[in-house]
């Protein structure tokens, strides 16, 4: 039996989502029915988890449905029955039983409601069959597992077409309408296995509990079989007729159908997986299944999945909603899942809001509607508060030197992107003064003296001492300069960080021959078809694979690790320094994106990876669906690769914003 472990994802607006494999098979804890966020986008818990399905016909069962159990035994082999799946408009699966039985499957995220319609069984031919579901529910958060106990509750509010569970106190209650008929018959299924998360060294076993027995009767051709799932919805006035299921059904689908059909390409409509509501307002979800919101990601992302497309006034709620979080200069990396502290431990994520910032009041510009006048003062009160707290100085060391270049970073402390570490022990720690760092402060220096015209002095002068004290012997830019705050010190190893100086950004710091030089390195000892390579094969300390249990993946993070955003700078520097002509670009899109456009049918369908291995086959790791990920891909296609002038890639003069 072929088990396709290839994700899908149904997002719901609000931080929670449905997800699965193509197969079935659950591989992940984070893969469930029902995944709601109870205080959006947070608060992530799994109330259904799956379920197990089968078709009765002249007494005879025929399983739908395929679960992995440990030690590790697939059963029923229902898997074995699909003959088809599409990712669009949402997950359809295509069955067929015996020589004559044709059914679909279908499962789609009703967007802004938390609500679900998880499943929607389809007969094409074949009837008359009984299609029978068991629902698997836990009622936990989404990062453990469920084990069988004696307080789950089974019993059910039962009525004509609904039923209402609370299985523990403080778990939202689950909904459940449907037009066929419900029998309480409570059992724990034990065991599970989750393969994704054994490889990871984590908890993989669970046991989930299934209350009773969904039955449909399914006879003619175009019969159909709904099941919706509603969270916190036990209160709320459930449907009293199966009609009123049915209708129901049909508008949430139509509702969802149109929204769909109105993005752009269907990379689009995956991007809009990643902005969700957060109170009021609106953030960026850093990845699925277990990311929440994160500063850098989100103002990395924000370039491709909403200014690149368009979608400027999503950009102007989250920009400006943020703007209000800075602090001693700094924005906060991290909202914890639990608590309302957030965590400045970022040099570079300030940095990547101004730069955000200054693309967004560019391409509003003067005359547009989309920022008030209140909102353009937000923005630059926000883009003064970091530069002005940067060359100050505030926490972890970070402070603008004499020489213009921005210094950050103490023992124990890892502050740029590369920020993984093992127990105490820092794996990249990047002290002193990092390339990329720089290259973001030149580029927010750039956008605040658009406001105040003095801070073109530290941008001239750092960049006299960036072009001194950067390029190495070894021909390309150091990763660090004044490593450890040591002056006249450098860490010439071959990273991509570099490629920043060159592009990606709206002002180069780099430009000519050098520039050249960065991106041929690069290009020839980092590039994979997925991304860039985060440390070059023969450095110390380079690693082929991203595998094992946390600390052995934790040590390897940026340590040869394929991270695919960076195609964005890459792809960039390289029209930068080969002419940026129609030619060039054809020529990019054929070596660099298409390559990438492959992936979109490997891992997150439809979406790009966090990560893959440093070497052939590239095999994609970490989160399947990535923001800042998609946001480059995105940012490539529509920015970079459009038959268009590219005058805001390499600002000249007042932008339209001054």
């Amino acid at each position: 039996m072929r088990i396709d472990n290839r994700e899908w994802l149904e997002a719901d607006g609000l931080g929670g989502f449905a997800s699965g494999t193509v197969s079935g098979v659950r591989t992940r804890r984070y893969h469930a029915l029902l995944l709601t966020a109870t205080t959006p986008p947070t608060g992530r818990m799994v109330l259904v988890n799956g379920f197990e399905a089968s078709l009765e016909r002249n007494g005879h069962s025929t399983a739908l449905t395929t679960q992995r159990y440990a030690p590790d035994v697939l059963h029923p082999d229902g898997a074995s029955r699909i003959t088809s799946f599409v990712a669009e408009p949402w997950p359809t699966w295509r069955y067929h039983v015996g020589d004559d039985v044709v059914l679909t499957q279908e499962v789609l995220a009703v967007h802004g409601t938390g609500t679900v319609v998880v499943v929607v069984w389809t007969l094409i031919g074949g009837g008359p069959v009984d299609l029978r579901v068991r629902p698997l529910l836990s009622g936990r958060d989404y990062h453990s597992t469920h084990h069988e106990n004696g307080a789950f509750r089974f019993d059910a509010s039962i009525g004509d077409a609904s039923i209402a569970f609370r299985p523990y106190d403080g778990v939202p209650p689950v909904a459940m309408l449907t037009n066929g008929t419900y029998a309480q018959a409570p059992e724990w299924y034990r065991n599970f296995l989750y393969a994704a998360e054994q490889e990871r060294g984590l908890d993989a076993i669970e046991d989930l509990a299934s209350p009773g027995v969904l039955t449909w009767r399914l006879s003619d051709a175009g019969d159909r079989a709904i099941w919706i799932l509603r969270a916190g919805a036990a209160d709320a006035p459930l449907p009293r007729t199966r009609d009123e299921v049915v209708t129901i059904y049909e508008t949430l689908a139509a509702r969802e159908r149109e929204r769909r059909a109105g993005f752009a390409s269907p990379i689009e409509r995956a991007a809009d997986a990643y902005l969700v509501q957060r109170g009021s307002g609106r953030t960026i979800i850093a990845g699925y299944p277990w990311f929440t919101d994160w500063g850098r990601d989100t103002f990395i992302a924000i370039r491709g999945l909403c200014l690149a497309t368009g979608r400027l006034r999503d950009a102007r709620d989250i920009l400006v909603a943020w703007a209000g979080a800075v602090s001693e200069g700094m924005l906060p990396n991290r909202f914890p899942d639990a608590g309302d502290t957030p965590e400045f431990n970022a040099v570079d994520a300030s940095l990547w809001y101004v730069v955000a910032a200054g693309e967004l009041l560019e391409r509003a510009g003067r005359g547009s509607s989309v920022l008030s006048a209140s909102d353009r003062d937000a923005l630059e009160f926000a883009v003064l508060s970091i530069v002005k707290g940067y060359a100050a100085g505030t926490r972890f060391g970070i402070r603008l030197d004499d020489d213009g270049l921005l210094a950050a970073g103490g023992p124990g402390v890892q502050l740029t992107w590369m920020d993984a570490r093992v127990g105490d022990r820092v794996i990249t720690p990047r002290v002193g003064k990092p390339v990329e760092v720089q290259a973001l402060w030149f580029n927010a220096l750039h956008v605040a003296s658009r406001f105040n015209r003095a801070w073109l002095e530290p941008l001239a002068r750092g960049r006299v001492a960036f072009a001194d004290r950067f390029w190495t012997t070894r021909g390309f830019l150091a990763d660090v300069v004044d490593v450890d705050h040591v002056p006249a010190t450098a860490d010439a190893t071959l990273r991509p960080n570099q490629v920043l100086a060159v592009g990606g950004l709206p002002l180069a710091v780099v430009d000519g021959p050098r520039a050249r030089a960065v991106v041929d390195v690069v290009e020839s000892r980092l590039l994979t078809p997925v991304g860039l390579r985060s440390l070059a094969p023969g450095e110390p300390g380079y690693a082929k694979r991203y595998e094992g249990d946390s600390p052995a993946r934790d040590a390897v993070y940026h340590q040869g690790t394929v991270w695919p955003w960076l195609i964005g700078p890459f792809v960039d520097a390289w029209l930068r320094t080969h002419g940026n002509t129609a030619a060039s670009r054809a020529q990019a899109k054929q070596r660099f994106v298409e390559p990438l456009s492959e992936h979109l049918r490997e891992a997150g369908l439809g979406h790009v990876s966090e990560i893959a291995d440093a070497e052939p086959p590239f095999t994609p790791r970490g989160c399947p669906f990535q923001a800042w990920s998609l946001g480059e891909l995105i940012r490539i296609e529509r920015d970079m690769l459009a038959p268009r002038s590219r005058a805001a890639s390499q600002p000249k003069g007042e932008p339209q914003w001054a």
